[in-house]
């Protein structure tokens, strides 16, 4: 368990272990994946901080090595990396928290939501030198974590500028896909974050990176020869049009050729991310 973070004079990332979070919402011990920069200390300016959807998973992301590489290049500015666990309630607590997907799944997201504005973002600046200032935060994820982050980025941008998806679930729904060309549930318009960007009465302060990758997957629902990871990503891109974001200042989207729905695909993208998020 950890109660602190001192001063790290190592010319590397720090990653540390953190398991004191219990959640209320959640009714679980969350486990924290806290990666801290080159030289972290605890006085002088606080840090910028990402908070980073499925931290089980940067072991497979090789994320330490990803960031000691950007860090030696003088690449990004320093920040930490604040990465909570999901566990075998993920597909749970992902999702949109205005509502559940037409299989009930999303259904502890507003939970998930309430853990992270009301629990994490306190823990973290109790117990590591990062700075409260929402233009110093990002948040991102992957797959369903990137829905989720997108998600909660969208809705609270009094606590997040920027938010990161990588291969994000845009195709959630509220009405399972039909292929019968009768059926009324056959409308894009049934998708979930599309509709909630639709319906929003303002233009958050947020910047947006999307990532999706040419073999995703091979599911192509309008059979238009574009998979629908793709055709998702590019629907959410136009909602954001249509609510005054533009490319390349406020939104950014980057198809990789050959990229699939993995850590390793996301690994390598993740310089382009991070810079994105982080660059000096």
């Amino acid at each position: 368990m950890l109660t602190s973070a001192a001063a790290q004079p190592s010319d590397s990332v720090t990653v540390l272990a953190d398991d004191s979070l219990v959640s209320v919402p959640l009714n679980r011990v969350v486990h924290l994946t806290i990666i801290l920069p080159p030289h972290y200390t605890t006085t002088g300016p606080a840090y910028p901080v990402l908070y980073l959807n499925d931290g089980q998973d940067i072991p497979r992301l090789n994320l330490a090595h990803v960031l000691d590489s950007l860090y030696a290049r003088q690449a990004i500015r320093p920040f930490v990396l604040v990465a909570p666990h999901a566990n075998a309630d993920r597909i749970q607590e992902y999702g949109t928290a205005a509502r559940a997907d037409y299989m009930n799944r999303g259904s502890k997201a507003a939970a998930y939501t309430d853990f992270v504005l009301t629990e994490l973002l306190p823990h973290a600046r109790k117990q590591y030198h990062v700075s409260p200032d929402p233009a110093g935060a990002a948040i991102a994820g992957f797959s369903l974590g990137g829905l989720s982050a997108f998600d909660i980025a969208f809705h609270h941008p009094d606590r997040f500028s920027r938010v990161g998806v990588f291969s994000g679930s845009f195709w959630w729904r509220k009405k399972k896909f039909s292929t019968d060309s009768g059926s009324a549930y056959d409308d894009d318009t049934d998708r979930i974050m599309h509709s909630l960007i639709r319906e929003s009465t303002t233009k958050p302060p947020v910047r947006f990176w999307l990532q999706t990758g040419t073999n995703d997957e091979t599911s192509d629902r309008n059979n238009n020869g574009v998979i629908d990871s793709i055709d998702d990503t590019l629907d959410i891109i136009k909602e954001l049009t249509k609510k005054g974001f533009a490319q390349p200042a406020d939104i950014r989207y980057v198809e990789v050729p050959g990229g699939e729905h993995n850590q390793r695909t996301w690994s390598e993208i993740m310089p382009d991310f991070l810079t994105w998020a982080f660059g000096k």
